[in-house]
């Protein structure tokens, strides 16, 4: 079996405290440090980021235009260097929406798909052979509001394809509302007519995840802090709601919470929540029968207000961004328990955001 050779980590942050844009780091597993290989800032706030399955292009959502009028997002595609995991611009389009918030791309290389919190709207591009961007083949206004103070209009969160890139599964906090939009490939768009799910009003549905290998899905719901299970009928990609779980540790007290990110265990024996304000992660243990879960206990998350975070592909590792106090928390997992341990380690990060991670044999 080849040896890793190098393992990347590649950070999107706000550009604020002097943050320089993408971070691309050189993780060293044994003494869990990082050296730092490169940084890059195009535009303004690169805050999400997403990996071609291939792994030889990153693309990026920018908050800013291509101008300081233009209130539109900024799309950039990156090629990787296969040695070192350097970052070279292949083209920049406009996202079309305002403040875009989520960027993922379809498991079969063709399609990026782009969510935009303000504007809540989403856009597609189709993916170029030198994988390169389009400019957007689809764009699409979401309408409507719901019963939170935050929901008075649209607002897109995340776009998750499913596992064979047929569908890709639209979050809209603002509406409550997971959106079915089928995916064409070959295009690079979405049909206009999706299939609706209506989520518990005031959920404030935000990120999405699929189990790996069992009919189950999981939303995060940022406004009343909980994950709601659903079954996935495989056949025609629909969701029927089976279950619905706190996030919240009810041993403390804050006056605000917000739920953030959802993440597997590599062996998908347990599920990760990140929460803003109570500051932790929520371990939930996966029922294999039945998809539900059952919590089993909450860990601070080594900083303020934890966004993003990334289970190390190798199984051993969290990486959790508390943006706030600008810090790369590293979490040991404890496979018996699912449980994490804080590891004393930090990676110092401007207002970091995202963490997506390389390995280059």
């Amino acid at each position: 079996m080849a040896q890793t050779s190098k393992e990347i980590i590649y950070v999107g942050t706000y550009s604020q405290n002097n943050s320089e844009g993408i971070y691309v780091l050189e993780f060293d597993r044994e003494n869990l440090t990082t050296t730092t290989v490169q940084t890059i800032h195009d535009k303004e706030s690169p805050t999400f980021l997403a990996l071609h399955p291939n792994k030889k292009f990153l693309y990026a959502a920018y908050r800013e235009g291509k101008d300081a009028k233009d209130e539109a997002g900024t799309v950039i595609a990156y090629s990787i260097a296969p040695d070192t995991g350097k970052l070279t611009k292949i083209n920049e389009v406009s996202s079309v929406g305002a403040s875009p918030c989520h960027i993922s791309v379809d498991p079969t290389g063709n399609v990026v798909f782009l969510s935009h919190y303000k504007g809540g709207n989403l856009s597609t591009f189709k993916i170029l052979e030198n994988g390169g961007v389009s400019e957007a083949a689809s764009f699409i206004q979401h309408t409507g509001r719901s019963v939170h103070a935050n929901q008075t209009t649209a607002h897109m969160h995340a776009m998750i394809p499913s596992k064979d890139g047929q569908w890709v599964y639209a979050s809209d906090l603002g509406i409550d509302q997971i959106l079915k939009y089928k995916v064409n490939k070959t295009n690079g768009t979405v049909d206009e007519n999706p299939v609706i799910f209506q989520t518990s009003p005031g959920a404030g549905p935000r990120h999405f995840v699929f189990h790996p290998s069992l009919p189950y899905a999981y939303s995060l719901e940022e406004l009343s802090n909980t994950v709601s299970v659903y079954s996935l009928d495989e056949t025609n990609g629909d969701l029927s709601p089976i279950g619905r779980i706190n996030m919240l540790n009810d041993k403390l007290h804050s006056d605000y919470n917000a739920g953030a990110d959802i993440h597997f265990s590599k062996d998908a024996q347990w599920l990760y929540a990140s929460n803003r304000g109570q500051d932790n992660l929520v371990v939930y243990k996966v029922d294999q029968n039945t998809g539900l879960l059952e919590t089993q206990g909450h860990v601070p998350s080594g900083g303020k207000h934890p966004r993003n975070f990334k289970v190390d592909e190798k199984g051993d590792f969290v990486f959790v961004a508390n943006m706030e106090t600008d810090n790369l928390a590293i979490f040991n997992i404890d496979s018996t328990t699912g449980m994490l341990k804080a590891t004393g380690k930090n990676i110092e990060i401007p207002r970091p955001v995202f963490i997506e991670q390389l390995f280059i044999e």
